[in-house]
């Protein structure tokens, strides 16, 4: 049994999965079994998965997504909503996230947009991805105020670093002015490094409309559309069934 030296060592050197797994006897195997180099392999092994689980965690919080339970394995295929099952695979590899593309989920209300971005986020973040859920008015209200106090370009380069930024309920009222290029600075530093994911009860194609500004409009468009994945959904809403079971 190590000392307790030996642990205050161990926690020293930050080394708190070895010290959770000797404690825990999680390596509690007779030197008959295995030799010292198996027995160090379990323990370095048991690290590096404490040390996973802890980053994992703390990006999930840091992620502050509407629904914290929302994941893949309990999405609802059964629901008749146009949802395409090799897309949601093709994106659980998370390969559009290390190419910096975007999701652009739409549809009616009540059918499952957030839960299902929610979903994709919350596997990001096991992934090891930094992830953040925002409510798009709040987030571009946010960043007006921003520019009175001094803060906007500290903000922005926060964002910039995030790897998937979730804007939920976007264009769903009217901007204020100047939010148009709030919004074009925001996506123009994520461009091709950094992916955004929306989810919008107004279709695609009617967003020029909604951003108003013709010019910035078109570099809006250019940077979330180009090399974006899109999950179109449709049919009854979701809402009551997904209340009782939990999944969407």
């Amino acid at each position: 049994m190590l000392t307790e030296h030996t642990m205050t060592q161990l926690r020293s050197l930050r080394l708190d999965g070895m010290v959770h797994a000797l404690h825990n006897g999680t390596t509690a195997v007779s030197d008959a079994a295995l030799g010292f180099d198996e027995r160090l392999a379990m323990l370095v092994q048991h690290e590096i998965d404490w040390r996973d689980g802890k980053r994992v965690s703390r990006l999930l919080k840091a992620a502050k997504l509407k629904d914290s339970r929302a994941c893949l394995p309990d999405i609802d295929w059964r629901a008749s909503r146009g949802l395409d099952r090799g897309l949601i695979n093709e994106l659980a590899s998370c390969d559009w996230l290390r190419r910096g593309h975007n999701v652009l989920i739409t549809g009616a209300t009540g059918l499952g947009k957030t839960w299902i971005a929610c979903a994709l986020a919350h596997h990001a973040a096991q992934c090891g991805f930094s992830v953040l859920y925002a409510r798009s008015a709040r987030l571009l209200e946010e960043l007006r105020i921003a520019h009175g106090d001094g803060t906007f370009a500290r903000r922005l380069a926060q964002l910039a670093r995030i790897d998937l930024l979730l804007l939920d309920d976007f264009a769903l009222a009217p901007l204020v002015p100047g939010e148009q290029h709030d919004l074009l600075e925001m996506l123009d530093d994520r461009i091709g490094a950094r992916s955004t994911m929306i989810t919008s009860q107004l279709d695609v194609k009617h967003w020029h409309a909604w951003i108003a500004d013709p010019t910035v409009a078109d570099a809006i468009l250019d940077r979330l559309v180009h090399s974006a994945h899109r999950i179109p959904l449709k049919g009854d809403t979701l809402r009551a069934k997904r209340t009782k079971s939990g999944a969407a």
